[in-house]
């Protein structure tokens, strides 16, 4: 699998799209607004720049791209209004892979560029907006020419499959049953691109440049635990099945492997400090139930499905890499079982994704 070429989240604004089906990311970046108004302002009020240049790496599409942008300009006029000073100037780096669907994300910045400024008045900067497509495992912008970097469930995404995980037989991840070779070669890729990633940024960023990253993590030791697997473990149960009935080649699930790690607080820490380019200026942990719609009220009868809101977020997130492995054909059949069984096990057990966030100040 070429991960740069396949991973991508669904594009448009269709029923399975990822713009309709991201609510759970979006409750993720409320969760870390202090973290990232904490960084953004401490940013600001060390220098107060005439420029900040803002990138967000891993943008994906639809609102809560804008939504994360408006919330750290909204932070930095507010600061700068406190002591009279006049706005500065925005640039603002969108990035993800070549994949993504940026055509909807310009579609629509007219609209978002017209709302700031009617929320923020007359005094408000010009905002400069720039798609850059690319992996962030490797350099993307100029050395020293960035202010502030954003990523919010992203990182964990790997750049490639590991290498040697023939032996993952039935698994689509790390699992219980996987082989202890297995968990390493996951954790050593994890390894080698977060260092590679910081290294990145480290030349990119100007120096008292601020990051916040926000993965999608465990608070458990064990990389194969349920709290960071269970989801994809019930993916794999509705393949697997598939497989018994004959819809799908065995040869096929076998050799189908997720590139994604979700490291621990302990491991990102590990990694921050043996890179040696940022110091850490907070680590959290937190945790959002699987079916972000739980406790919302004023629902559609759709909505109040717990299985169908965890299958629709999770479809928006992994059709593009089921799709080029396995086929259109079996898209909706698959994720109809996933429901069901997502459905069934939420009825049953406490569900929840762990989140891992780090704020960081280029040493």
């Amino acid at each position: 699998m070429e991960v740069v070429q396949v991973l991508h989240m669904n594009g448009g604004v269709g029923e399975t799209s990822y713009a309709n089906n991201s609510f759970v990311q979006q409750k993720v970046i409320t969760m870390t607004k202090p973290i990232t108004e904490d960084a953004i302002t401490k940013l600001y009020c060390s220098t107060y720049p005439e420029e900040i240049a803002i990138a967000d790496l891993g943008c994906s599409s639809g609102p809560n791209t804008f939504f994360l942008v408006s919330e750290l300009i909204k932070v930095v006029d507010s600061a700068r209004q406190k002591i009279s000073q006049k706005s500065p100037e925005y640039q603002v780096f969108l990035n993800d892979l070549p994949g993504n669907d940026f055509n909807t994300i310009f579609r629509s910045l007219s609209i978002f560029q017209n709302k700031l400024r009617e929320q923020l008045g007359p005094g408000i900067g010009p905002c400069f907006f720039t798609g850059v497509p690319g992996s962030f495992y490797g350099r993307l912008f100029r050395k020293n020419s960035l202010h502030f970097v954003h990523s919010s469930y992203s990182l964990q995404w790997l750049s490639q499959v590991p290498q040697g995980l023939e032996s993952n037989k039935g698994n689509i991840y790390m699992a219980s049953t996987s082989p202890p070779n297995v968990l390493k070669a996951y954790y050593e890729q994890f390894q080698q691109d977060f260092s590679l990633f910081l290294k990145c940024r480290s030349e990119e960023l100007v120096d008292g440049g601020r990051m916040v990253l926000t993965f999608l993590g465990r608070r458990n030791d064990d990389p194969s635990s349920k709290e960071c697997c269970y989801i994809w473990e019930l993916l794999a149960m509705a393949l697997n099945d598939m497989v018994l009935e004959g819809v799908i080649e065995e040869q096929k699930l076998n050799s189908f492997n997720i590139p994604q790690y979700t490291p621990s607080p302990a491991e990102v820490k590990y990694e921050v400090e043996k890179e040696g380019s940022f110091s850490i200026d907070q680590l959290e942990v937190t945790e959002v139930n699987w079916n972000a719609y739980q406790n919302e009220t004023d629902l559609s009868d759709a909505f109040k499905d717990g299985g169908y809101n965890v299958a629709k977020c999770m479809r928006a997130v992994a059709e593009p890499l089921l799709f080029s492995h396995f086929g259109e054909a079996i898209i909706d059949e698959v994720f109809r079982r996933y429901r069901e069984i997502v459905a069934a096990r939420m009825s049953k057990e406490k569900t929840e994704f762990v989140n891992v966030i780090v704020s960081l100040k280029k040493a």
